[in-house]
């Protein structure tokens, strides 16, 4: 049985969004959306590994998610780290995509390094997609190279370099940057501290 996550947002365009981002960062996992503290208490609360909650759900059930506050991850604006929310990890939700992720993966990472905690992901997303020189072009791609830069440091053409990103990309099913980035940090290519 797979893992659940809950996410516990009434915004349900950020809850559909972060859905997504968790998704792709930890592909093993089914995530649910409520749009009130409500809805989650009707579905067995104390199934979901983590709980992704608003700030303002938090606040008033607050005796509920600081029993539970390892498994809690509060949504805020801000990285104020003098807030209420202090005791509780928190992920600000307030900034660019890229930043989101890194902030995603930093925290799988520090919560589950090496999938620790976590079921072993399936063999189909064990297996090796990519080729060696592949995996090479992915890594510079997500660490923030242009194409260019990746071909004079491959010492291989441009072309072939617009070639490669395009296999990566249509191997992989996936139509961004950050998509990729999570990819690539998830199954080890690239460090999360060269992004």
């Amino acid at each position: 049985m797979r893992p659940k996550v809950a996410i516990i947002d009434p915004n349900t365009l950020a809850a559909v969004g972060l859905k997504q981002l968790l998704q792709n960062v930890i592909p093993i996992m089914t995530v649910d959306t409520f749009g009130s503290f409500a809805e989650l208490e009707a579905n067995q609360p104390d199934d979901y590994f983590h709980y992704f909650v608003a700030m303002n759900i938090v606040i008033e059930n607050r005796p509920f998610f600081s029993e539970r506050r390892q498994k809690t991850i509060v949504l805020t604006l801000n990285f104020d780290t003098t807030s209420p929310m202090a005791e509780f990890h928190c992920l600000c939700i307030n900034v660019p995509e890229s930043e989101l992720v890194r902030s995603l993966l930093m925290l799988q990472q520090h919560a589950h390094s090496g999938g620790k905690h976590l079921p072993q992901m399936p063999q189909v997303l064990q297996q090796k997609i990519l080729s060696d020189r592949e995996i090479e072009v992915m890594a510079l791609i997500v660490q923030g190279f242009i194409n260019k830069e990746i071909a004079e440091q491959l010492n291989i053409s441009l072309s072939t370099v617009i070639t490669h990103r395009k296999n990566i990309m249509d191997k992989l099913g996936m139509k961004s940057v950050s998509a990729l980035t999570i990819y690539a940090v998830m199954h080890g290519y690239v460090d999360i501290n060269k992004i």
